[in-house]
């Protein structure tokens, strides 16, 4: 049996006894590397049987474990009993890359190793080369003025001025300063003397001194040599892979953007009798009632890429379609609840309050009842209405999430974003088109307030000129008159170009 899921991330199938070991392995990602290594959805039971097996530990205590960690959140779905991955969540990617499952993407430069002499013994004088290795960047606070010196003077062989000394440490450490009146060479033991002419030189036989200056620089050689401080990056190399990326992100866009995209709206959701389907990119609606019609839109399930629906995984059981390996977007609520005082008041999170919060629909979904009714007394005309009207509110949410990245959650005080996951980064956002904007010097045509309308998305359109600080990454929209529009009210954005001008 193929692994499907490991052949979307285009990684080898990985097992628990590598991954177990790794220094970002905790219950939730050896939960991913389980699933991926069977390929298929699994129990807590087995799973937990599954790190008995690869010596994690005991059943009972892995079962405990996997029961706290919130193992269905994303990537991970769960379904009944059994949890299954979402190979499309970009958060599985990642997790593929913080276990070592597959390279980086973009790679840092690494530069050719040097070719490193062999370290001399003591007897043998230090070098200026020596110097440059053991003190770039050092801190030298805890060495002796008269260890540097005595270090500088070796390197050079010849007495020098005291300022020829300080430059030279300086050029090297800003993290040590030499004083040009060290008192400490004029004390009848010191291993640096003056000379007549203010010079400093080595005294005839400095001795153990001189030997332990040579010892301390070479001993920090070689443990720079065994440890090597991380190298930062240059802006060229920043600007080098930051360009990389984002070429990248606009080729996987615009590979995303040929998906075929459909959303549903089923009732009832366990057992869709009754189907709305709306196709995101040809802006059509159809509706189904009855066998004979739900049996016409699974076969037009199948031409599609993406499908997104509330439960999106129960509805297409429920119709008994198979999605096989697409794209499911589950547009039900992304948080369940949220915590909204310190008493523990909570708040649960309906996909109509989100809907309500985001796109400024009162009423996005009809009531169950009446459509029951409507379902029972035969009405189709009515309840092809309401599902059309409801699947249009999935919609509205369904842009939101694309265009921001994010949902709106508003309720009484609360006015917060949950992110959207049916919105992939690589997709452009809000922000995306803010920045082409100010390269490109063109405004943006947006819509603002609550939902547009079906029949012209782009009605209530207007005018929006990005900015940006001098200083920062804030970008921010204003109208025509100069007054700031807040990004979380926009419902649609592109940006104008002569085919949208009216």
């Amino acid at each position: 049996m193929s692994n499907a899921w490991c052949d979307v991330l285009g990684i080898k199938v990985p097992t628990l006894e590598a991954v177990r070991d790794h220094p970002s392995a905790n219950t939730y990602s050896l939960l991913l590397v389980a699933l991926l290594e069977r390929g298929e959805p699994m129990t807590l039971v087995e799973v937990a049987a599954r790190f008995a097996d690869a010596g994690i530990a005991p059943p009972e205590r892995a079962l405990l474990s996997l029961q706290r960690c919130k193992p269905g959140r994303a990537p991970v779905y769960r379904d009944g009993d059994r949890y299954g991955l979402d190979p499309h969540d970009d958060e599985l990617d990642l997790w593929a890359f913080r276990l070592g499952l597959r390279p980086p993407k973009v790679s840092r430069p690494k530069p050719e190793p040097p070719k490193l002499e062999p370290i001399p013994r003591p007897e043998t004088p230090l070098s200026v080369k020596e110097l440059d290795e053991a003190w770039k960047g050092a801190n030298l606070q805890n060495w002796s003025a008269q260890r540097v010196t005595l270090a500088v003077l070796d390197a050079h062989r010849e007495p020098m001025l005291p300022q020829q000394v300080i430059d030279f440490v300086a050029a090297r450490t800003r993290w040590f300063r030499l004083p040009a009146d060290t008192p400490s060479f004029t004390r009848k033991n010191a291993a640096v003397t003056i000379l007549p002419d203010g010079r400093w030189a080595m005294i005839a036989s400095p001795g153990q001194f001189l030997i332990d200056a040579r010892n301390a620089v070479r001993d920090r050689i070689e443990r720079l040599r065994f440890n090597p401080p991380p190298q930062r990056t240059s802006s060229e190399d920043i600007a080098r892979i930051l360009e990389e990326e984002e070429r990248k992100r606009l080729a996987h866009a615009a590979e995303l953007a040929k998906l075929r995209r459909v959303l549903l709206y089923a009732f009832p959701a366990k057992d869709p009798q009754a189907l709305a389907l709306l196709d995101v990119a040809g802006h059509e609606l159809a509706t189904f009632v009855g066998e004979q019609e739900l049996a016409a839109a699974r076969e037009r399930l199948a031409t599609f890429d993406v499908i997104g629906a509330m439960d999106v995984r129960g509805l297409l059981r429920g119709l008994g379609f198979d999605p096989g390996s697409r794209r499911l977007a589950d547009l039900g609520p992304p948080q369940k609840s949220k915590q909204i005082n310190k008493r523990g008041r909570t708040l649960k999170i309906t996909t109509e309050l989100l809907i309500q919060g985001s796109c400024g629909i009162s009423r996005p979904l009809g009531d169950p009842k009446k459509l029951a009714a409507y379902l029972r007394d035969g009405d189709d005309k009515k309840l092809r209405r309401r599902l059309e009207a409801n699947v249009k509110a999935l919609h509205a949410l369904y842009e939101y999430g694309c265009l921001h990245g994010a949902v709106r959650l508003r309720w009484g005080f609360l006015d917060e974003l949950i992110p959207a996951p049916w919105a992939h980064p690589d997709e452009p956002k809000l922000r995306h088109l803010c920045k082409a904007a100010l390269e490109a010097g063109l405004p943006l045509e947006v819509v603002v307030g609550s939902a547009p309308g079906w029949a012209d998305p782009w009605a209530r359109v207007r005018l929006a000129h990005a900015h940006k600080a001098a200083t920062g990454w804030r970008i921010w929209l204003t109208d025509d008159l100069g007054f700031e529009i807040n990004e979380a009210d926009v419902q649609r954005a592109r940006l104008r170009t002569p085919s949208h001008q009216h």
